[in-house]
């Protein structure tokens, strides 16, 4: 009997998911488990090596580059276990770990569960989120906008839309999709994750179907390694981590996917709403630049080049407004 199926996604990134599989296997978790490779990259064939140094390992080819729900999908299908766990490649195990989670879920009342992500510094990242209204949150990485939109929270004492760090149970609305463990139940429940999405929010869209049907959780003394977007940055050709970079192709997707998701959880209103918000801080950008250079420090501030990827991703989003309206199924894949 199969406890954990653990999903690993593949886009030229075998060297990091050799290192997952070390941590994984240095430290041979005690449950009983199988693990799908997701292989989204066309041109790389199953490699005969990997296969023979982990025998629980089973390669399944998408074929092309199906993106994250996608691919999940193609393994939770096939999947055995009374959990599934979604682990990004970009993660290193600890020892103990998986048995932990596994277990504590399972004797839980939580349906789903993450771990307290680390960097590589041991330092804690967000590893569980809460629902904003709205999708209001989304703003928080807007040129210049952005920050009065948090100097406005912090003057009304707004609680912040993130669990920053914890170190024991925190109940959350969505979990990182680096670490996300689900019991097979739920998942049978709430379907599986939405197809739409290429890369981002699909988690947090996951997780809000999800929530119907029992309540989410960290269990933060329990954690994990993440090399925090290594895999995606590389996919992009972009840099820097989280989701504050908008201005590039990487920016492009994680901007369209965030509109996506607030289309389909909150609705046709707030999608506008928060698309006519992002062009309203072109203009703002444009005259925050000059003041930023004439008055800011040395160093700081965006630049014109920022500003034009700004402005031709936005205008991107206004041309699929069309399908995101009616919601219908669409690929919003930008790589």
């Amino acid at each position: 009997m199969v406890n954990l199926s653990i999903i690993i996604i593949n886009y030229k990134s075998l060297s990091l998911i050799r290192d997952c599989l070390q941590s994984l296997y240095t430290h041979k978790p005690d449950i009983a488990f199988e693990i799908f490779l997701v292989n989204n990259d066309a041109l790389q064939e199953a490699d005969p090596q990997l296969l023979q140094d982990y025998p629980e390992l089973q390669w399944i080819d998408m074929g092309y580059n199906a993106g994250f729900a996608r691919a999940n999908n193609a393994g939770i299908k096939r999947a055995a276990g009374m959990a599934v766990l979604l682990l990004n490649p970009d993660t290193i195990l600890p020892a103990g770990a998986l048995d932990a989670c596994f277990l504590s879920l399972m004797r839980s009342g939580y349906i789903a569960c993450g771990v307290q992500l680390l960097n590589e510094d041991s330092s804690p990242q967000i590893s569980g989120n809460y629902f904003v209204r709205g999708g209001l949150n989304y703003l928080l990485p807007l040129p210049y906008l952005g920050g009065l939109v948090k100097w406005l929270a912090g003057l009304f004492s707004i609680k912040a839309p993130h669990l920053t760090g914890s170190a024991s149970v925190a109940e959350v609305d969505w979990i990182n999709g680096a670490f996300l463990m689900v019991k097979k139940e739920a998942v049978q429940q709430a379907g599986l994750m939405d197809e739409d999405f290429f890369l981002y929010a699909e988690e947090a869209e996951w997780c809000a179907r999800l929530k119907k049907y029992g309540r989410l959780c960290i269990f933060g003394s329990i954690t994990v390694f993440h090399l925090q977007g290594l895999t995606s940055n590389e996919a992009f050709s972009s840099s820097g981590k989280g989701y504050y970079n908008l201005f590039d192709r990487k920016g492009l997707q994680i901007m369209l996917s965030n509109l996506v998701r607030i289309r389909k959880q909150f609705g046709s209103f707030w999608f506008l709403f928060m698309l006519i918000i992002y062009t309203v801080d072109i203009p703002v950008f444009f005259i925050g630049i000059p003041f930023s250079f004439l008055f800011g420090k040395p160093g700081t501030g965006y630049r014109f080049f920022q500003l034009r990827g700004f402005t031709r991703n936005i205008f991107y989003c206004w041309s699929k407004t069309p399908e995101i309206l009616s919601n219908k199924p669409y690929f919003y894949k930008v790589l």
